[in-house]
């Protein structure tokens, strides 16, 4: 206080409180001491000062004797403060300058000694008069409202307050993260006490909010973001992709065609839905959604993002025609890939945290072949306006891959072949035996029908160059030549004898039927798929003896495992950690190798450890043949003339690896000749991504947002993981062995080039298909599109950011119910006949996985039901509060099954709460129905087993009884506590609200204000503040909305100005504040450096005030000279 000004006037008053105080308190005594305290001009005492003529007293002071500061004390400071602030304004003195004691909680209530409590009461009310002396006028800060509302939570609770406030003008945004409004209510069977159907009741009220002009539906969202404050809020809410769009008839066509079945939590897990559904069949809004979780680890690892889970889920079911047009429709060489695609896919199967990965290559194998068997194969039109010529060059896997896409976009491919045959390394590089080559040329078959041109014979820089192709009116040009060229050893004698070939070259000339001299005793150098290809050709050649040498070890080598274990059996050796140093030779022949013993060093560029050799090792093995099979590298004799290709060190193309761009403009170049050599399916991946960019570039549009697929890094997995969220964790499904294929006999085999693998039947292949998990739910194999004539199917959605702004939120999000598998002695989770409350509430819906008849799993109808009351409620080591509805909705339970079946009932009980109106009618009623009503604790429940038959012993104490019991039962249903929501934490830092310790939202009081929050403008309503039926749900909505719509009429609010500053040239800008502050009202100014406060959400709590390290903050009404002033008057 300014000592220049004049000395304040203060008035203190002192309420009896009834006998409340004065019957502990000497009000007199208290009244007459602080008439002495200085600056006290009037104290007097009352015994109601908040009565009317209590307030008067005040008033009339304050006018008569001029008083310009208030000190009241009395009790409930919530309640009372404001009262006594208004009677302050209406005698003219600002209601900052009041201060308030409460001497009935803080003294009366807490002491038995009248001395002690009057002379504690004296020194509180003495602190206030020190404190109120430096207390300022302060003005209430006035905020315009928004008149439209957000509503969080569709359930019952959201529902009633969504309509109260839209019916009356205002505009409501309600979000509902659930694809569905009704919540848990749309669940119930029957509502109690009278019985009436759940449905009845909600789904009106559903309808009406869908149809309501003024309510905006956002299911399927939740919120991300809130900024702002009261009047003025903005919200960010993302509305997750239902991949159905609003146009759905809701015929329900698609989910009887999806393929996948999982658990229907709607149905709590005891019964199947598909992967898209409606939730029930009442849903608002009325449409169906797709549960899509994370793509598939077998589709995101296939380079060209082959929908292997939509094919296996298909085959799973028998329909192979289905699943083979959706093969074809992602690959356009699936004939080839089912039989050397070195599968990926099974590399990240997930089903290998269960035993073994899903045959996946061997799937697609079968299909394939059962659709030649079956008709032959579904190949798609492409358009009939054609658009201009592109130029292919090399007929591989990515030339042929790359043209049949530009075909199906309306281009005119023109593939350009060296070899004699097209193909490219599937003709020449493939042995018989893995690749039959009528299959391939069924293959090349299909995609020249497309309107695919092949000229063979054709080599680029000898036939034709890049000019010549843009001379004769190609637009673009692909170089897809491969890696044709073998590489040597560079070894003395590599060079100088017969009998001595290199792997690629042997392959070739084997396949194009060339002579290729074998001998009796053959060496292999190599350890990749070239070498073993190679020597289980050798073998079919008539070699006897043939022996792969390998410079490491078993585990290094680069060959597929298959591969290897296939070419053990037919007879090959495999000899590891040896290496080749030279040829030896005579008369012009090749007879030897000298050869060197070799040991791992440190890990090389590949990963793999460096083979180093072992000093004195060398020595001489025989062999009258030698195949070098250690690499090979692109043919790169055609960069040459006036436009040259940019190659890296290792004679591969330069290309940009996301457009496969060259720096030759229209010229992209992809495949073997750009990576060195690969694989089928990569090669493929760039053939495609190469239409992709052609079609854009010769469209004139920039070459990004590409969408063809590549694969992805995928985050690692653990047996404890599960492929979607209704599934149980890897470790804990069952085991299921993998089928392997039939083969033909390796003595058999050895002697031909027949096809070595058989192929599955369709009983193996239907049994292997169903192995599959379905990872992430939805495995995209678009039937539900085929088949929808609305054409409401659309897989391409995307999660959308929108952004609303609205005056106030209401807080409805309801509330899940407690996973009773922690309480062992029930025996949730271990026995199958024990249920939850809500598992029953389905078993006794007309909508529900059994019709509403009471059944066990086994089918038959239960003989006896024990229903047991309190399971996690009223439990300190769980759950202390009580869950309200437990009692009423066990009386329901009892009701309903002795009406649906013959079953004797027994009520576990510990006490009866029947608060509601009409409840202890209802729990009369019941009585009368021959329920057995046992009270007491359950101890636990054990399988019995009684005359064969299989059934539960219920161990119990009767306290009525006073005797410890055993009763047998067939089926139990628990009772289990309510609990808040498992995101509540997010809603309560989202929105800035408090939890209490249970869990559950704070309200600002718990009888006084049960609906709102501390933060102003922020609302609860139903259970998400607490246990409570349907009725009181309904009633605090009720509540909500006239508050929000109060407000609305009211078009402004004031703001309570007891809030924190920050003194900017204090602030050292570390943001601790930012980090303590509860109501996220704090912010910071990155171009000041400093923190700021925002006023509509600050509290005044003085968290930041405490903790600031630089004394910037400084909390109004709670000033320092305030404080020090209140300890002072306390300790004097």
């Amino acid at each position: 206080m300014n000592h220049h000004q004049p000395q304040p006037k203060i008035g203190v008053y002192v309420c009896h409180c009834g006998t409340n105080i004065a019957g502990t308190v000497d009000v007199a005594k208290v009244a007459e001491t602080m008439a002495q305290e200085p600056n006290v001009v009037v104290s007097r005492e009352y015994k109601f000062m908040c009565s009317e003529p209590g307030q008067n007293i005040i008033i009339q002071d304050i006018k008569e004797h001029h008083l310009d500061r208030v000190v009241v004390a009395s009790c409930s400071p919530l309640m009372h403060e404001p009262t006594f602030q208004k009677a302050c304004e209406k005698a003219g003195l600002n209601p900052y300058l009041f201060q308030m004691v409460n001497i009935r909680e803080q003294c009366s209530w807490v002491h038995q000694d009248r001395d002690k409590a009057t002379a504690k009461a004296i020194a509180l009310i003495r602190a206030a008069v020190g404190r109120v002396v430096y207390q300022e006028p302060m003005e209430k800060v006035k905020v315009t409202i928004n008149p439209q509302t957000l509503i969080v939570g569709g359930g019952i609770a959201g529902i009633q307050a969504a309509l109260e406030i839209a019916d009356s003008g205002h505009k409501v945004y309600l979000v509902e993260k659930e694809s569905t409004i009704g919540g848990k209510m749309a669940k119930f069977d029957k509502t109690f006490p009278t019985l009436d159907c759940a449905a009845c009741i909600l789904t009106p009220k559903m309808v009406s909010v869908a149809q309501h002009e003024n309510i905006e539906l956002l299911t399927y969202s939740e919120v991300e973001s809130v900024t702002g404050s009261i009047g003025n809020f903005t919200v960010k809410i993302r509305k997750k992709a239902r991949y159905v769009k609003d146009n759905c008839t809701s015929c329900g066509e698609c989910s009887q065609v999806c393929p996948v079945q999982a658990p229907n939590p709607f149905d709590e897990n005891m019964s199947l839905r598909s992967a898209i559904y409606k939730t029930f069949p009442q849903a608002i809004p009325n449409t169906y959604v797709i549960d899509k979780e994370d793509r598939p680890p077998c589709r995101e690892t296939c380079p060209i993002g082959q929908e292997a889970a939509g094919y296996i889920a298909l085959a799973a079911q028998g329909r192979f025609q289905e699943a083979a047009r959706l093969i074809r429709e992602q690959n356009p060489l699936p004939l080839i890939c089912g039989r050397v695609c070195y599968h990926p896919c099974e590399s990240e199967c997930n089903r290998a945290l269960v035993d073994e990965p899903v045959a996946i290559k061997n799937l697609k194998r079968f299909i394939i072949d059962w659709e030649l068997a079956h008709g032959g194969p579904y190949l798609p039109k492409p358009p009939t306006e054609k658009k201009g010529k592109v130029a292919i060059i090399g007929s591989g896997p990515a030339g042929l891959a790359c043209a049949h896409d530009l075909a199906l976009k309306g281009y005119q491919p023109t593939i350009f072949e060296k070899l004699p045959v097209a193909g490219g390394m599937l003709a020449v590089g493939i042995p018989e035996y893995r690749l039959p080559k009528k299959l391939l040329q069924q293959e090349i078959d299909g995609i020249k029908k497309l309107g695919v041109t092949i000229q063979t014979n054709m080599a680029l820089g000898r036939d034709f160059n890049l000019s010549d192709l843009f001379k004769q009116g190609f637009q673009a040009v692909f170089i897809a030549t491969g890696a044709h060229k073998s590489l040597k050893m560079n070894i003395p004698g590599e060079e100088d004898f017969k009998g001595v070939y290199h792997g690629v070259d042997f392959l070739r000339h084997v396949n194009l039927h060339q002579p290729q001299p074998i001998g009796e005793k053959v060496a292999v150098v190599g350890g990749g798929n070239t070498a073993i290809d190679a020597a289980r050709t050798a073998l079919r050649l008539g070699a006897k003896e043939v022996t792969i040498l390998y410079r490491r070890t078993r585990k290094e080598m680069p060959a597929e495992e298959a591969e290897i274990e296939a070419a053990e059996a037919e007879g090959v050796k495999i000899e590891y950690l040896i290496a080749p140093v030279e040829v030896l030779g005579e008369k012009g022949q090749v007879t030897a190798l000298k050869c060197t013993r070799m040991e791992l060093g440190e890990p090389d560029a590949s990963g793999r450890r460096r083979p180093v050799p072992v000093p004195g090792s060398e020595h001489l093995k025989s062999f009258d043949t030698v195949i070098i099979a250690v690499s090979q590298s692109p043919e790169i004799d055609f960069n040459q003339g006036s436009q040259t290709l940019k190659l890296t060190k290792w004679n591969t193309i330069t290309v940009n690896p996301e457009t496969l761009e060259t720096g030759i403009p229209g010229v992209f170049a992809g495949g073997d000749v750009v990576t060195g050599p690969d694989t089928v399916i990569t090669a493929m991946s760039d053939g495609k991504r190469a239409a992709e960019a052609i079609d854009k570039y010769l469209q004139g549009e920039p070459l990004e947002n590409f969408k063809t697929h590549r694969s992805r890094q995928l985050a690692p997995r653990t047996p404890d993981d599960r492929p979607h969220r209704f599934a149980p964790r890897f470790k804990d499904t069952p085991r299921q062995p993998r089928l392997r294929i039939k083969e033909l006999d390796p003595l058999e085999r050895r002697t031909n080039f027949q096809e070595v693998e058989l192929g599955f039947s369709e009983e193996e292949a239907i049994q292997e298909a169903r192995r599959c998990l379905h990872c992430g739910l939805c495995v995209e194999c678009h039937a539900c599109e085929k088949v929808c004539e609305a054409q409401a199917i659309d897989h391409s959605m995307q999660d959308e950011i929108i952004e609303i702004k609205v005056g106030q939120i209401l807080i409805a999000t309801g509330y899940q119910t407690m996973d009773p598998k922690d309480l062992i002695p029930y025996g949730y989770g271990r026995f199958p006949e024990v249920y939850t409350s809500l598992e029953f509430e389905r078993l006794v819906n007309s909508a529900g996985p059994t019709g509403g008849r009471i059944l066990m799993k086994n089918g038959r109808e239960p003989r006896s039901i024990a229903i047991i009351h309190c399971v996690g409620s009223r439990d300190i080591n769980h759950h202390p509060y009580c869950s309200r509805v437990c009692c009423m909705y066990a009386l329901k339970f009892a009701h309903l099954i002795k009406d649906r079946t013959s079953a004797e009932v027994y009520q576990f009980y510990i006490d009866m709460r029947s608060f509601g109106k009409g409840y202890e009618e209802f729990y009369s009623r019941i009585l009368e129905e021959d329920v057995n009503v046992i009270r007491g604790k359950v101890a636990e429940v054990v399988p019995l087993s009684y005359n064969g038959d299989q059934q539960l012993l219920i161990r119990c104490e009767d306290t009525l009884a006073n005797k410890y019991r055993e009763i047998p039962v067939d089926m139990v249903i628990l009772c289990n506590a309510i609990e808040p929501q498992p995101d509540a934490d997010k809603i309560q830092r989202l929105f800035s609200i408090s939890r209490s310790p249970d869990g559950f939202f704070l309200e600002k009081h718990p009888k006084l204000d049960p609906t709102a929050t501390a933060t102003d403008g922020i609302y609860l309503a139903g259970c998400c503040q607490g246990p409570k039926d349907i009725p009181d749900t309904v009633a605090q909505a009720s509540s909500a909305a006239a508050r929000i719509l109060a407000n609305i009429s009211r078009g402004e609010i004031t703001i309570e100005p007891i809030q924190a500053a920050i003194n900017p040239e204090l602030c050292a800008g570390c943001r601790l504040c930012i980090s303590l502050c509860p109501y996220g009202a704090i912010t910071f100014l990155e171009d000041q450096g400093i923190s700021q406060v925002n006023e509509a959400l600050c509290k005044g709590c003085g968290t930041c005030v405490s903790a600031c390290p630089s004394g910037a903050a400084r909390a109004k009404h709670f000033t320092d000279e305030e404080i020090f002033a209140e300890i002072e008057g306390v300790l004097r």
